[in-house]
């Protein structure tokens, strides 16, 4: 397993980046290459204030001396700057050197990185970022939670299929439950957009060909208490959701913690429920996810949070490895080829 991380990107990098990479080494043994690209000299220089032992021949550093900005244009940086971390590293998995691409960098770069150099699954039109969120049945993904800003409703229709093989694949959810996000849940609600969305679901779920069970619109609720493992959008409604929801986790544990904080009978309640409080933390917190797929792409590649922390990177990685491991592709490549067999 071999899996080629983008030391220079995120907000962050290349500090937490290197300590991301020194605790995924140190927690998950399949990992049998991680490929630092970035900066030689400044991944060199770092390294042992972030244990990080680059004598460990699990370590590769790949020299790339460029680096994408995260408010560079995309598609124009990758084409511009072909020395950049996101290029090189997306390079090492197009001629096989790595299994996985990992990053917190920009995520139009690596979006376009991937479109331009690893190319499409075939039958899929466009690549899309499934996205986590916690829910009481199992995690629920957002996709398109980024990539494809300005989707056609066709787009979401391969989402669909995607996200059932990414569900299925990864999580063994058999037939998996797919939503549509609207403003209501009856069948007449929404925008021109997703009632073309909804009628595309509908008249594959109506031919017996589709991978799921298609539950109809879903609002924003079903997110979080619903049976609900893949939720429809288009990437600007699906980034401005996740934003929201992560921001709204972070608010309440700083408004919880201020609250408890404020008396003394309130901080002996507080330490007697630390472990509780330690469990939902854990539960909310976008860092336990680390990154999310790109979808439709023909390799594996990870894009985690521009503000990610040295957990999240781990756990970035811990995707990537994920992935390969369960195939991914494959179970997209096998559901897209036998709906397309059966039409």
């Amino acid at each position: 397993m071999k899996v080629a991380l983008d030391a220079m990107g995120g907000d962050k990098a290349p500090r937490v980046n290197l300590e991301g990479a020194a605790g995924a080494l140190a927690n998950y043994p399949t990992l049998k290459k991680l490929i630092l690209v970035g900066d030689r000299g400044a991944i060199e220089a770092l390294a042992p204030e972030c244990h990080l032992d680059l004598g460990d021949p699990r370590i590769e550093i790949v020299h790339a001396p460029e680096v994408i900005g995260m408010c560079e244009p995309g598609a124009k940086a990758v084409r511009r700057k072909k020395q950049s971390s996101v290029a090189v590293a997306m390079d090492l998995v197009k001629s096989g050197d790595a299994d996985a691409f990992v990053s917190a960098g920009n995520t139009g770069a690596c979006v376009a990185a991937g479109q331009l150099k690893l190319r499409l699954i075939p039958g899929v039109e466009r690549p899309g970022i499934a996205s986590g969120l916690p829910n009481e049945h199992g995690p629920c993904h957002l996709l398109d939670a980024g990539a494809n800003p300005e989707a056609k409703p066709s787009h979401l229709l391969g989402y669909a299929i995607m996200g059932a093989a990414y569900a299925t694949g990864v999580y063994g959810v058999q037939r998996p439950k797919i939503g549509i996000m609207s403003n209501g849940e009856e069948d007449e609600k929404g925008t021109a957009f997703t009632k073309e969305v909804f009628t595309l679901v509908s008249a594959l779920v109506d031919t017996g060909k589709a991978p799921f069970e298609f539950v109809g619109n879903v609002e924003g609720h079903d997110l979080f208490d619903s049976p609900l493992d893949v939720c429809l959008c288009d990437g600007f409604t699906g980034n401005i959701v996740l934003k929201s929801c992560e921001a709204t986790a972070k608010a309440m544990g700083k408004w919880l913690k201020e609250s408890l904080m404020a008396s003394p009978v309130r901080k002996l309640g507080a330490a007697l429920s630390k472990g509780a409080f330690a469990e939902l933390k854990a539960r909310s917190s976008a860092e336990a996810y680390g990154g999310s797929p790109l979808l439709g792409v023909n390799g594996v590649v990870i894009i985690a949070h521009g503000g990610s922390s040295a957990l999240a990177i781990q756990n970035a990685i811990r995707a990537g490895v994920e992935s390969v491991d369960h195939k991914v592709n494959e179970h997209i490549r096998t559901t897209l080829e036998a709906i397309k067999a059966d039409a």
